[in-house]
């Protein structure tokens, strides 16, 4: 009609306006409203042709809360997840003691920094070795256990390093966060969406209850789909793709590949916006914590480099700060120091699947490896939308091959061997 403004390229008016509404602090410049098609790509995944026949309506409702409670507790008298999850506290405890005896001076330098990182070792092996010896353990709740631990170890990493950074400084506020206030300071730093520790971290105003009150509502609708298309979708899919693994049936196989990669994507780019908007925002918005880049426009990203670099800005800071930089900073190569990024990205990986599965595969480690000769490639020879549909390929079709992988080797280990006995 004559009169009437076409809506912005890239997205619908209405879509827009929704987001506007639910991104802050002026997202809409980093995000890429007006991205052009490459921003519908986003969304393209999650509406694939032919979806309806993708979904396994056959097979009825398998949506049950009550399984759910059952990935967590094995015995309902034995918490172990929870309990490793409170004792991390004294890991945080004995950080805050050494800085407190580092900053008064009865503790050299030499010593604390054996003792940090000590402390440090602790914190990874000592929820894996809980894990893998105590059997009431489940894979998804010593998941959450070692994935807070993870957390913990990055966090505790970082205040320390900045700990001694402002000492060798001689900065007079170092010594004042070990004052009498540290330990409520730390904690609100465990607590903050940020693995960077800092003096001073930027405080919004007030806090917005409307703003709270949506992210909130998306936090427990998304997690309710999340749930449900794990049951009602992937998890017959990937039971349909034992029998052609035992049969070694290659054609069959790709095609459950193909047919898990729709909605392992689906639900991989949900719990992307449930972890890093919803989730991020609550928290930071019920603490006043002012710096809400949590992630930047990954899905225009023309390089593997560069999706590494935006789709987890706080790890990426964290790797940034203090490995890479530290890395550089001691004579080492950038390809050096790019490598053992990847290296420390690729062990992490490995553990918070390989321990609570109680299996060591190298799945997620080679994969994570991989991305360096991909990034090499694609960033040779695929410049442009080349490049930002390889990334996209890379991303639908090798989460599930690492899934599959993954799997059949859990269901070879625990079902089929116990089976045969």
């Amino acid at each position: 009609m004559a009169g009437r403004r076409p809506p912005p390229r890239g997205t619908s008016a209405p879509l827009q306006r929704w987001l506007r509404r639910s991104l802050p602090l002026g997202w809409e410049r980093r995000v890429g409203l007006d991205c052009g098609w490459r921003g519908n790509r986003l969304a393209a995944p999650l509406f694939p042709p032919h979806s309806r026949g993708s979904f396994p309506s056959r097979y009825g409702i398998l949506v049950d809360p009550i399984q759910v409670v059952s990935l967590f507790l094995k015995d309902p008298y034995s918490w172990p997840s929870l309990c490793l999850v409170i004792l991390s506290n004294v890991f945080v405890l004995a950080a805050l003691h050494i800085e407190k005896h580092l900053a008064a001076g009865s503790l050299s330098e030499h010593s604390g920094s054996v003792l940090h990182s000590l402390n440090l070792l602790t914190v990874l092996c000592f929820p894996a070795l809980v894990v893998l010896t105590v059997s009431s353990a489940t894979p998804v709740g010593a998941l959450f256990a070692l994935l807070t631990y993870t957390i913990v170890f990055l966090k505790l990493f970082s205040f320390r390093d900045v700990n001694r950074w402002c000492r060798e400084r001689r900065a007079l506020g170092a010594a004042a966060q070990a004052g009498d206030g540290a330990g409520l300071y730390l904690y609100y730093f465990l607590l903050a969406p940020t693995l960077c520790y800092e003096l001073n971290f930027p405080r919004s105003p007030r806090i917005r209850k409307r703003f709270l009150l949506r992210r909130l509502v998306e936090m427990l609708f998304f997690t309710q789909l999340i749930v449900g298309l794990i049951q009602q979708w992937m998890v017959p899919t990937i039971q349909n793709s034992m029998k052609p693994f035992r049969d070694m049936d290659y054609s069959r196989i790709i095609e459950r590949l193909l047919k898990l990669a729709v909605p392992n994507h689906f639900i991989w780019l949900i719990f992307f916006y449930w972890l890093f908007h919803s989730s991020m925002n609550a928290v930071a918005e019920v603490l006043r914590f002012g710096d809400r880049e949590f992630y930047r426009d990954w899905w225009n990203s023309e390089s593997v480099t560069y999706f590494w670099q935006n789709w987890n800005i706080p790890v990426h800071k964290w790797c940034l700060r203090h490995f890479y930089v530290p890395m550089i900073r001691s004579g080492c190569r950038r390809w050096m120091a790019r490598t053992a990024v990847f290296l420390l990205s690729a062990f992490f990986h490995e553990y918070l699947v390989s321990v609570p599965l109680r299996m060591f595969r190298l799945w997620a480690f080679m994969g994570m490896m991989a991305q360096l000769p991909l990034a090499w490639f694609v960033g040779k020879f695929l410049q442009g939308n080349y490049g930002n549909a390889a990334v996209w390929i890379s991303l639908i079709i090798g989460q599930p091959i690492a899934v599959l992988m993954y799997v059949h080797d859990y269901y070879v280990l625990n079902y089929e061997a116990a089976d045969t006995c």
